[in-house]
């Protein structure tokens, strides 16, 4: 399921076409140029220096509304909740940014931002529903009509939201599985074909990541620390090391909490088998 949804998502990437004019006019219009070669070293000293910080915030305050505007789908001019949302999650972002994961500063802070300001987004849709329940209606008829619209329009927004997070997730997910050298594209190839592989494999995965000390060795030194592994699983050396590539990826997805890719990769059965 997880492989056919990557396989999905690589389809989709060589064609998307993301329909942000309008949000693009209106957040081009500052005449700051953001200089990605130096923005690393300038995010390093502004951990250290409020002043470099609040500089950098300022700086790039056009960047953080044109995120959360198409989050939001809308323009967000500074005054709105949301962007005081993607404000804090910018700092947050200065705070644990780490240049020795290898991504870019700028994307980083983008993936945070999308998460805060989807965060703030469910939770208020959610206090929105929970405050009309509250309230009394003289004519019932008309209020059951308005909830079940509102709910409606609370279920598809929630859909929007959660394929949201789900796509931030994959470019998140694949970013990582490049520090162990694998690409979503050698993931659907080494899917292990037959059902009881498959799920012995993603239960291997999830014991990995269930260990502290496995799930440390494998982040460090990138690679399966196939000895002590092996101490847990009821399955050969030979069927570890074949599926290899299939059990870091899947144990990266529990590491990295990646809860909306967690769902399709749950082993639906408890006890490993015997193979090879």
């Amino acid at each position: 399921m997880l492989a056919m949804i990557v396989g999905k998502w690589l389809n989709k990437q060589s064609s998307v076409s993301i329909e942000t004019s309008s949000i693009e006019h209106k957040t081009e219009t500052s005449s700051i140029e953001h200089d990605t070669s130096s923005i690393e070293e300038l995010v390093k000293q502004a951990k250290v220096n409020i002043e470099m910080r609040n500089e950098l915030i300022s700086q790039y305050t056009p960047f953080m509304i044109k995120v959360t505007s198409k989050v939001c789908k809308q323009y967000i001019d500074r005054s709105r909740d949301e962007f005081s949302i993607a404000m804090e999650a910018f700092n947050e972002a200065i705070e644990t940014y780490d240049a020795d994961q290898g991504s870019h500063f700028l994307s980083f802070a983008e993936m945070v931002i999308r998460r805060r300001v989807i965060d703030y987004i469910r939770k208020e849709t959610r206090q929105t529903r929970d405050i009309f329940l509250e309230q009394e209606s003289k004519d019932d008829e008309e209020q059951l009509e308005s909830l079940a619209q509102i709910n409606a329009s609370i279920s598809q927004y929630h859909e929007e939201l959660e394929r949201e997070r789900r796509r931030e997730e994959i470019q998140e997910y694949q970013l990582l599985l490049k520090k162990f050298d694998i690409t979503f594209s050698e993931l659907v190839e080494c899917c292990p074909k037959h059902i009881d592989a498959r799920e012995n494999a993603k239960q291997i995965a999830k014991t990995l990541a269930s260990k502290p000390e496995l799930a440390d060795y494998l982040m460090e030194k990138k690679q399966l620390p196939l000895k002590q592994l092996l101490k847990f699983v009821q399955c050969s050396r030979k069927t570890v090391e074949r599926n290899r590539k299939y059990i870091i990826a899947m144990a990266l997805i529990y590491i990295g909490q990646f809860e909306s890719l967690r769902v399709y990769i749950e082993p639906e059965q408890i006890q490993h088998r015997k193979e090879g």
